[in-house]
């Protein structure tokens, strides 16, 4: 009977040290475990902190750029209305006309003249057809056999200026056309009495 007693007691004490040994195991790898989570968590919020700078960065890199962008396109949107071209403009007896200038040699040279001042030429009609004055200068000249009609403005003998309201045949340099009249308009502007032109320069 005490054989049996104290075989239970050591079986009994063995089961206590291995559960305490058990206990002991577990604690430790909890104890591991919760270092190596801590370590982990420690390198992981420093890696968000790091993130965080660089995003961080990275916007005001992205709002610097975008602030030199749009002031760099206001700049250009401020300096973006093109400078008024210079023209050559015609006025009969005071009145505008529309004019369609050649791109030649004769009409760059007229330019020139009306440039420094208002160039007034006395026209006088002739013929029933045209009005014709002279420049008080020759022009550049590349006479071409013409037939003119009701609008054409025309450089003949290289120092007067020829406006027609009717037709003619002749070797002359074309300078122009008036656009915004017709033929019937020409005839009443051109052909009740000489009239005075006026070239200027304007913006």
């Amino acid at each position: 009977m005490r054989h049996m007693s104290s075989e239970k007691a050591l079986n009994k004490f063995r089961k206590a040290a291995v559960c305490i040994a058990a206990v002991i195991v577990t604690v430790l790898l909890c104890a591991c475990d919760k270092d190596y989570f801590a370590e982990n968590i420690s390198q992981i919020s420093s890696d968000t902190t790091v993130s965080e700078e660089e995003n961080s960065q990275v916007s005001q890199a992205s709002e610097t750029v975008s602030k030199t962008e749009k002031s760099g396109k206001t700049e250009s949107e401020g300096n973006s209305e093109p400078e008024a071209a210079e023209e050559l403009k015609m006025f009969i007896n005071g009145q505008p006309v529309n004019v369609e200038w050649e791109n030649n040699a004769s009409v760059e040279a007229l330019k020139q003249l009306a440039a420094s001042d208002k160039l007034t030429i006395e026209m006088s009609m002739y013929g029933g057809f045209e009005q014709v004055g002279s420049m008080g200068t020759s022009l550049p000249r590349e006479d071409v056999q013409t037939t003119t009609e009701a609008g054409d403005i025309v450089l003949y003998s290289g120092d007067q200026m020829v406006v027609f309201y009717g037709s003619n045949s002749w070797a002359y340099t074309k300078l122009g056309h008036i656009t915004d009249k017709t033929a019937d308009e020409m005839t009443e502007l051109l052909g009740n009495g000489n009239v005075t032109i006026t070239l200027s320069m304007t913006e």
